[in-house]
């Protein structure tokens, strides 16, 4: 098929290898323009540019995408198909049906679950023990159109989002493949999503992180989980932000784990007890005081004792 290639992160990227290796022909790999980055904040390309870059393939960058310009660049290439992986912006209804075939998505949930920007870190966080990957027909919806697709894998229970999302894009490139075989032989007909079941997935704002230990300490081990590596899990000690890196969940049958209220931290557990919702207590195993190096917990505390009754987070 001659497709058109809209997405920009490195999660795209298997996508688009698949689909060379699979013999088909990308005419154009779309990706949002550079951006600053780093301490620097030097423009940096994104990384389907840089793959399409190395292939010798044309690549667009428009500001907007409704204002009919990309509809009309793109209609000179005659695409049977448009394929979008995260591109990260929202196409109008001249460019999802600018193609005979329409577009197509690949998404990093099984939908209707987790709809929105951020599947990978909600579905960690929400606590599901299971995701995959949506290949979809879209429409002009949040991430609403009928399903072509979809392959499950399980979330390993130390996974975090950056090692969950390698695993589903390269799962997303295998069933990409997989559902343009479909549409080519005419196979299955798409199944429309129930929209009672339905949840979002927003955007992650820094805010997210913040831990409210009036939670549990297992929903809260796996925020820290999801929101890794960002926006990043974190509290506050004595006035200053404290970074978690790496919590767990300690069950109340465990000796010396009992008694701390939300938020009261003492040390403990290999690192530093903190007392969450329903009688629950959480260890902080791997931190980061502002301005400080990213340390085990325990090394912390020699440096930074945490007297008994301190409360985190105010």
């Amino acid at each position: 098929m001659r497709i058109a290639f809209l997405g920009t992160p490195a999660f795209a990227v298997p996508a688009l290898d698949a689909l060379v290796r699979a013999s088909h022909e990308v005419l154009v790999v779309v990706a949002q323009p550079d951006r600053p980055a780093g301490r620097g904040q030097e423009l940096r390309e994104p990384a389907t540019k840089a793959w399409a870059r190395a292939r010798g393939l044309p690549v667009l960058q428009p500001a907007k995408v409704r204002d009919g310009k990309l509809t009309a660049e793109l209609a000179t290439l005659s695409p049977d198909l448009l394929v979008v992986v995260a591109y990260g912006r929202i196409l109008g209804k001249d460019l999802l049906t600018l193609a005979p075939q329409g577009a197509v998505n690949v998404h990093a949930s099984l939908l209707p679950r987790h709809r929105g920007a951020a599947p990978i870190q909600w579905a960690i966080a929400s606590g599901d023990r299971e995701t995959g990957v949506t290949i979809m027909q879209m429409d002009e919806g949040l991430d609403s159109g009928d399903v072509l697709l979809q392959r499950a894998l399980a979330i390993g229970p130390d996974e975090d989002a950056d090692q969950l999302s390698r695993r589903l894009s390269a799962l997303g490139g295998d069933a990409l493949l997989e559902a343009l075989s479909l549409l080519q032989a005419g196979g299955d007909l798409p199944v429309r999503q129930d929209p009672a079941r339905a949840t979002v997935a927003p955007v992650l704002t820094r805010e997210h992180g913040r831990l409210d230990f009036a939670l549990t300490a297992a929903r809260l081990s796996d925020r820290v989980r999801g929101f890794s590596p960002w926006p990043g899990a974190f509290t506050t000690l004595a006035g200053r932000t404290l970074k978690v890196h790496r919590a767990a969940a300690r069950p109340p049958t465990e000796p010396g784990v009992e008694g701390l209220a939300p938020g009261l931290a003492r040390p403990g557990g290999g690192g530093l007890l903190v007392g969450c919702g329903e009688g629950s207590t959480l260890v902080l195993l791997e931190v980061q005081l502002e301005g400080k190096r990213r340390v085990a917990a325990a090394d912390f505390l020699k440096g930074h004792p945490v007297a008994p009754g301190t409360v985190l987070g105010t």
